[in-house]
């Protein structure tokens, strides 16, 4: 754990300030949950909370299948980072951090298809393969997250199945974290 110098105090509803530069480097948006962890040293540690990271393996089966179907890779994003990826090498996608692109497009709720294989769309920061479709995945109204086909290098755009298969992707992570 890293001390940031910067000491904040409880007020009388018990509430605490995050300060704003904390706020944005670490990405916490006003409504974003946090989950709250307590230490036997009296530590209190506030971890942004992802619920499609708390179901990795459901989005990793998803990924999985989505690639046998579409026959390109695929990858699952939270709001922050890639939770699962599949068709592409892993240790060079997980954990990544997702690109001020894809936030931008689940911050304006859009749907991102490259029809004629002319790509723009970098989905995660740090890689160079790009995205030839993208969903934001929505759960009770709110976005918490994106799939996404990537470029398989053959340069070709995506088909109407593929469009199909990852708006029906998405909707199927959705409908799981509602439940």
């Amino acid at each position: 754990m890293k001390a940031t110098g910067i000491v904040r105090r409880i007020d009388d509803l018990g509430r605490v300030v995050i300060p704003k530069e904390i706020r944005r480097t670490m990405r916490i948006r006003e409504g974003d949950p946090l989950e709250i962890y307590t230490s036997n040293d009296g530590e209190v540690i506030f971890k942004k909370y992802s619920p499609i990271g708390e179901m990795s393996e459901n989005a990793a089966q998803v990924a999985d299948i989505m690639y046998k179907l579409a026959g390109c890779p695929v990858a699952v994003f939270d709001r922050d980072h890639v939770v699962s990826v599949s068709g592409a090498a892993k240790k060079e996608w997980n954990a990544r951090r997702v690109s001020p692109e894809l936030e931008d497009l689940m911050e304006s709720r859009r749907m991102y298809f490259s029809d004629n294989g002319d790509s723009s769309l970098i989905p995660a920061e740090g890689v160079d393969k790009k995205a030839v479709a993208c969903l934001p995945i929505i759960s009770s109204g709110d976005v918490t997250g994106a799939v996404a086909f990537l470029d398989n290098g053959t340069g070709s755009g995506i088909n109407e199945s593929q469009k199909s298969l990852i708006q029906a992707a998405s909707q199927f992570l959705g409908r799981q974290l509602e439940s």
